[in-house]
């Protein structure tokens, strides 16, 4: 398959709250493929948020705003208030943020309840006013980027807020292709993406049902876009970008297998059982193993196996077999 293509798109992990952590982002960006991180959001509503908040959401702060593989983070705001977003921005790049992404885009009841996310995009003056506030208080240098969806109740929107965005100096907008209240029901509105790309003058990322590379394909021939954001789909498949990446370069590439799934999930392990209460022991393999089994049937057995599991002894004995001695590590561990 040939694809016409002015060069390597930019791919993008998209931010998901309570999935996608800093230890995932690692893990992600040392796998290769990813050209930029976006942190989940930190919520702003009035008040000045101490330093500690922007760093327990975003550790790279402390480490030049990169992951470990040197993958540059952005970090990812979220409030409907101009001015306080616009003062938390400011502070965000004293603790170390090198750019500012303003979250339009959030579907969930609790975060559009509280003035924040999607509910925005009702009053695309109010996205423009918030853009533009931000981008006021930080340096020239830093970019401001947004992530809105097509609309709310609609999508008839999707062009007020594409250009509210803009006029507010937003230096890119990603793009969900669907409306608040089409939620991640499947199609994805690509070609509403792609008139935005036409309109506007910054770049714009298309994000939405690109599980395969077929369709990355797909969604670059509709929307014209050379930026393209992933989430689920980069769980179900961590090394889509690689692909995406490969075949845009005219490279052979051999996707990852279960096998060379398998230690990645144990490393993961490892960090989630240090970093979290015993209590919550295997939920974040749990968690992934729900967005793998999209990508790979031995996901699916494997989490059979481990779901009901919350021993430590127990589960770690179940990953054995499923590395099947593949991982030489697994016993001094």
């Amino acid at each position: 398959m040939t694809l016409q293509t002015s060069g390597t798109p930019r791919l993008y992990q998209a931010p998901m709250e309570g999935v996608i952590d800093h230890h995932v982002r690692a893990l992600l960006s040392a796998i290769g493929g990813v050209d930029i991180c976006v942190t989940e959001f930190v919520r702003v509503t009035t008040t000045r948020l101490p330093r500690k908040v922007f760093v327990r959401l975003c550790p790279e702060l402390e480490q030049g705003a990169a992951t470990p593989a040197g993958t540059p983070v952005r970090l990812q705001l979220l409030g409907g208030n101009p001015g306080a977003v616009a003062e938390n921005a400011a502070r965000a790049v004293e603790v170390g943020a090198k750019a500012i992404d303003l979250n339009f885009g959030c579907p969930a009841k609790s975060v559009n309840n509280s003035d924040g996310g999607a509910c925005l995009l009702q009053s695309p003056h109010r996205v423009e006013a918030i853009v533009g506030a931000v981008r006021r208080a930080v340096p020239d240098g830093i970019p401001v980027s947004a992530k809105i969806r097509l609309g709310y109740e609609d999508r008839s929107s999707y062009l007020d807020n594409a250009r509210a965005a803009q006029e507010g100096g937003a230096t890119e907008l990603a793009v969900h292709a669907r409306s608040k209240k089409d939620g991640y029901r499947p199609p994805a509105y690509w070609e509403y993406v792609g008139e935005i790309r036409e309109q506007l003058a910054i770049p714009v990322v298309a994000n939405g049902d690109i599980w395969t590379l077929e369709d990355f394909r797909r969604c670059r021939e509709v929307t014209g876009c050379e930026a393209f954001m992933f989430g689920r789909s980069l769980l179900a498949r961590p090394d889509l970008c690689l692909q995406v990446k490969a075949f845009c370069e005219g490279r052979d590439y051999t996707p990852m297998t279960w096998r060379d799934v398998v230690p990645l999930l144990w490393d993961y392990y490892l960090t989630t059982r240090a970093f979290y209460p015993a209590k919550y022991l295997g939920n974040r393999i749990k968690q992934w193993l729900a967005y793998l089994k999209l990508g790979y049937p031995e996901a699916q057995v494997f989490f059979e196996r481990i779901k009901r599991l919350r021993e430590a002894d127990l589960i770690e004995a179940a990953f054995a077999r499923e590395l099947a001695g593949e991982n030489v590590g697994i016993a001094a561990a």
